[in-house]
């Protein structure tokens, strides 16, 4: 593959799996090696514990993923990403705020024949969790 087939493989995926929840897709996108580097340990680090962490975030939050930027190198990509989501259901104990919180990070994938072979990303999960216990625990709020 040359740059930029790489480079719009990666975005094809965060756009029509991540963002559409097109799962039906996720074979036309991982190769039958595909390693994750970064879910959950008790997630498997294949493509069943990806299916399982995004349906998972879906079931917790509206979700969109904005690329910011991007950098890409033979086969390897790495993207900058704005998560802007709305909490519809129970994430690390909270209950479904309907907040609309954001996070950013970074995504990077390893292409073979192709196909996303590796994935690791650091998404900073915490500050969602912050910004949401923020929105419970306002307590009462007196009119200025």
């Amino acid at each position: 593959m040359d740059l930029n087939q790489v480079k719009q493989l990666a975005l094809n995926f965060i756009e029509e799996v991540w963002n559409h929840q097109q799962y039906d897709k996720l074979d036309d996108y991982l190769h039958h090696d595909y390693v994750d580097h970064s879910l959950p340990t008790a997630l498997p680090a294949d493509r069943v514990g990806l299916l399982k962490w995004l349906q998972a975030t879906s079931q917790s939050f509206e979700h969109q993923t904005l690329i910011e930027d991007q950098v890409t190198e033979g086969n390897k990509t790495i993207l900058k990403v704005k998560m802007m989501m709305t909490h519809i259901g129970l994430w690390r104990g909270i209950e479904a705020t309907g907040a609309q919180v954001s996070t950013t990070g970074y995504r990077f994938y390893r292409i073979a024949d192709g196909k996303i072979i590796e994935h690791w990303a650091a998404i900073d999960g915490n500050v969602l969790e912050t910004q949401l216990k923020q929105k419970v625990n306002k307590g009462c709020q007196i009119p200025e």
